[in-house]
């Protein structure tokens, strides 16, 4: 797996394996999520897919969940 290093150009463009390596998920699953809709933005021209390092780490802040109580919406006890 890829680590994120601070010092990494930001806008660098990554191909769909590298975005896949990154975020620690498989190629099939981004192809899965940009068919839906769903998952971090990618630029694409003509036929190639690309991710933008930046908004990778972007997305993954937005999708970190920092306690249950949080990922399940509610502010009720868990069981």
């Amino acid at each position: 797996m890829q680590s994120f290093n601070g010092s990494a150009d930001l806008d660098a463009l990554l191909t769909e394996v590298q975005a896949a390596e990154l975020l620690n998920l498989s190629t099939r699953t981004l192809q899965a999520w940009r068919i839906r809709g769903v998952g971090p933005p990618f630029v694409q021209a003509g036929r190639a897919v690309r991710y933008r390092r930046r908004d990778l780490v972007k997305w993954i802040e937005a999708n970190t969940v920092s306690t249950m109580r949080a990922a399940l919406g509610t502010n009720r006890p868990l069981p």
